[in-house]
Parts: structure tokens; C-alpha cells; sequence
């Protein structure tokens, strides 16, 4: 099959519990045969029953990279969009209540296509990116969708070359179809108009 992302030749990479995964050989994601996704229903009931307490200062904790960086960067006048937000928008919810103006998307919980017609100063990412069935169609999107000198924050676990694939844990969430690595990350950059990449094992920005 041809990479998701950057639509280069794989080759098979592991068979695990019956599911096969291949490496891309240009930018070096790793995917899951899409014969192996869930289907949206099944999918969808798996994210439903993630715990997503907006009020859990656990989780506000998780997402606090991501809004610490947002209120030191952007005044509260910026607008933002939450993308793949699902059933507890905790870093929207916070943002808002400081002033932000902050839309929510998510195809399977907030489907509401009109917020992706606009364009805004910063965007939300948190544990999405490793769930995109067409990751090439979604962040050419997410790139449109950013002003200039715009931020997509991401949140993900990325991968390296010393980790043992088999023994990761996070690819055993089987609504997880690609991981990134590194050099995912600067293809991303370099092919769809970002101008700088930061990264960090806690955050992930893309200026646009």
C-alpha cells in the first residue's frame, strides 16, 4: 500500500495479534492496513467510552502544554478551533473560560462542518493525529485552515527507531491506524506550508 501521509511505497513492517503494519519509506510513519480499521460505528463506541472529564484536574493537567502555550503566545481576542475535540473538550473548555473563543469539531460527537469554512489563529490536536484514516487529506485541511503565523498544537506519542514496536503499548488501541516519527514530522512541515516545527515529548507545534 502507499503511506496515508505522503502516499510513498511501504513495505511490512509487523504482524501483530493478526494485525499487519508496514512502514512508509519516505517519511518513515508507520500504518495499519486499512483492512484492519474499525468500522465508524464500532469505532465511534470506543471513543464514547473514553473518560474525558472536563472537570478532572488530570486531564486539565494533560492538556496544560497546550493552553499554557496558547495564552502566552496569543492574545484572547485569537480564535481557535478544537479539532477532533470528542465527548470532553477540556483545553477548549479552559481556553474559553479565559476569554478564547475556541470552535469545536469532531466528526463522530461535534459534526459541524461549518466551522472548517473559517480560518483561525490556532488550532487543537490532542491525541487525533494517530486516529486519521486519509492523514494527507487532514492536515492539507488543518494547514487551510490556520491564519498566517497561525499554530496547530498536536499531542501524540511518537515513535523512534530504538523502541521496540512490538512491545509499544500505543499501538494496541486499535482505533490507532498511524504513528509518526521525526522525519513524519518534518515532512509534514515541509508539504503543507508550515514555516517552523517545534517538538517535544509533551508537545507538537506547527507554525503555519
Amino acid at each position: 500500500m502507499r503511506c496515508s501521509l505522503c502516499k510513498g511505497f511501504t513495505t511490512e513492517f509487523l504482524i501483530y495479534e493478526n494485525r499487519k503494519f508496514v512502514q512508509c519509506e519516505k517519511c518513515k510513519a508507520i500504518l495499519l492496513l486499512p483492512e484492519f480499521f474499525l468500522n465508524a460505528e464500532v469505532e465511534k463506541s470506543r471513543y464514547a467510552l473514553h473518560n474525558n472529564d472536563i472537570t478532572d484536574p488530570r486531564y486539565k493537567n494533560f492538556v496544560s502544554p497546550i493552553t499554557s502555550h496558547i495564552t502566552e503566545n496569543f492574545p484572547t481576542w485569537s480564535t481557535g478551533l478544537d479539532f477532533g475535540c470528542g465527548t470532553g473538550p477540556v483545553a477548549a473548555v479552559e481556553l474559553q473560560k479565559r476569554g478564547y473563543s475556541v470552535k469545536l469539531y469532531d466528526p463522530f460527537f461535534e459534526d459541524h462542518p461549518e466551522v472548517l469554512s473559517k480560518k483561525y489563529n490556532f488550532i487543537i490536536c490532542c491525541e487525533v493525529m494517530e486516529h486519521f484514516h486519509h492523514s494527507h487529506r487532514e492536515f492539507q485541511l488543518l494547514s487551510n485552515l490556520l491564519l498566517p503565523g497561525g499554530k496547530l498544537y498536536c499531542k501524540t506519542i511518537l515513535f523512534f527507531e530504538k523502541m521496540d514496536f512490538e512491545k509499544w503499548h500505543y499501538k494496541n488501541d486499535p482505533t490507532h491506524v498511524i504513528f509518526y516519527t521525526p522525519q513524519s514530522l518534518e515532512w509534514i512541515k515541509s508539504n503543507f506550508g508550515f514555516s517552523d516545527l517545534s517538538t517535544d515529548l509533551k508537545l507538537i507545534i506547527f507554525t503555519k
